[in-house]
């Protein structure tokens, strides 16, 4: 049977799967892998286990009797940079994205180009300090510039994965198009201030995502997609009316592919960013700490009402306590002018637990508070384009009380819980589909349940 492997790289879980010709997952494996310290102390990724580990789970993959390996891609998680030198050796720690970023130093590069707004709208990128992973090269060769100096790369963790199995580097515009403050979204090129500091000769050639590197064995290699990137790719292919697709887990982010128009300050002040597609076509995003948020409130509700934290699996939609909490807190739905204000704490968290009867009325509420700052959040990207179906992926799409409210939020769009076997790795696949499957991709790789408002 002619498999394609993916390696799909969290930042806490390690996946590999073996999907068939039909894109049925036919072989995995996972770990977590323990991190390590940088040289400040600072938890991230230890690049030599996960090194060993892609290489060994290859091994065993070439051993095993029923698969024939035709391909491999890489989806990892994004703002991580690995620097290499001119024999392919790593010469730091990878940088953990969350790692504070120096004050003084953020201050003097933005002054340096223009100021925070100009420069943001130009790189579609909110000021993230790390997370804009384009600033933790700079931040290398401003505090180590003899390292700098050693640098023949700078490879984001997806192509370094593929340089790892095919001794070839190279970069891909998924990687370099999420808030990194790499890309001249206007201009569609890298932005001048890399030639300045002496940064672009060190970026190696854009390839693109479909392209696949063969090598002497006859294996096609992917140069890897950003996992934010690559989750959409699946639902591209699937469905040409304009939609929305809601990314859910920690993090909620609304993804429009059909949106266009260009950024504006206002919006990456409300976290917005645009991410870019394999096809090198921006997707407008909104970004909402949803996950993070619930997991957080209901962990404060258990403590409360004294049950297990999981009490939330068990309770289901009831339109009457939903009725009832609206009338009580005087709240127009979602009004026509847009507060978004909302957007910069959960209500939630201001609500006195006692004022609630029981644990099931205080989660309505809770998803209630939720769903109004999606609201907002989502139609940040909505918002003058012709979506005509919202699918909703991920953790919240399973969760009755929030797909019910959702469909309630958004009376004029079609709302779907949608689900499919890992997204980010399966959009990994589909875009080097060409290259190693002569079978046409099936309509039915996504399951979808519709909610009705």
């Amino acid at each position: 049977m002619n498999v394609v492997a993916i390696f799909d790289i969290g930042k806490t879980n390690k996946k590999v799967f073996l999907f068939n010709e039909n894109y049925k997952i036919v072989w995995e494996k996972s770990v977590n892998l323990e991190e390590t310290k940088d040289e400040d102390g600072f938890p991230c990724e230890d690049i030599e286990v996960l090194q060993k580990w892609v290489l060994d789970r290859l091994e065993e993959i070439k051993e095993l009797t029923d698969y024939v390996l035709k391909a491999i891609n890489f989806s990892t998680y994004g703002a991580s940079f690995v620097y290499i030198d001119e024999n392919g050796k790593v010469l730091t720690p990878l940088y953990n994205y969350l790692k504070d970023y120096p004050e003084e130093l953020k201050s003097d590069f933005y002054k340096k180009y223009k100021g925070e707004e100009k420069f943001a709208v130009k790189t579609a990128s909110p000021v993230l300090g790390s997370l804009n992973s384009g600033m933790q090269i700079y931040r290398l060769k401003e505090e180590k510039p003899e390292l700098f100096e050693k640098v023949k790369y700078c490879l984001h963790l997806p192509q370094f994965l593929s340089f790892l199995l095919t001794n070839e580097a190279y970069a891909d515009i998924t990687s370099i198009g999420c808030h990194t403050n790499l890309w001249n979204f206007k201009k569609m090129k890298y932005h001048k201030w890399l030639k300045n500091e002496g940064i672009a000769s060190k970026l190696p050639p854009i390839y693109y995502g479909k392209d696949v590197i063969r090598t002497k064995e006859g294996l096609s290699i992917g140069t890897g997609l950003h996992d934010s990137s690559s989750a959409i790719i699946p639902y591209t292919i699937n469905f040409t009316e304009p939609f929305v697709l809601l990314s859910t887990g920690t993090w909620s982010i609304s993804l429009n592919p059909f949106n266009n128009k260009p950024l504006t300050f206002e919006e990456l002040q409300h976290d917005c960013l645009c991410y870019m597609q394999y096809t090198n076509k921006p997707v407008k995003a909104a970004r909402l700490f949803a996950g993070n948020e619930h997991e957080v409130q209901t962990k404060r509700l258990a403590e409360h009402f004294k049950v297990p934290v999981d009490t939330y699996k068990e309770v289901y939609f009831d339109k009457k306590i939903t009725a009832n909490l609206r009338s009580l807190n005087y709240q127009i739905f979602y009004p026509k002018k847009y507060d978004f204000d909302i957007l910069n704490a959960c209500p939630f968290q201001k609500r006195d637990l006692s004022q609630f009867k029981d644990y099931e009325t205080a989660y309505h509420q809770l998803m209630l508070d939720l769903v109004e700052q999606q609201f907002f959040s989502t139609n940040l990207v909505v918002h003058n384009s012709p979506v005509k179906k919202i699918f909703v992926d991920g953790g919240f799409s399973k969760n009755s009380i929030y797909m019910n409210l959702l469909a309630e939020a958004f009376p004029d769009v079609e709302v779907y819980a949608a689900s499919m076997a890992q997204a980010s790795a399966l959009g990994a696949a589909l875009a080097i589909h060409e290259n190693w499957n002569p079978k046409p991709i099936q309509n039915d790789l996504i399951d979808l349940k519709f909610y009705k408002h």
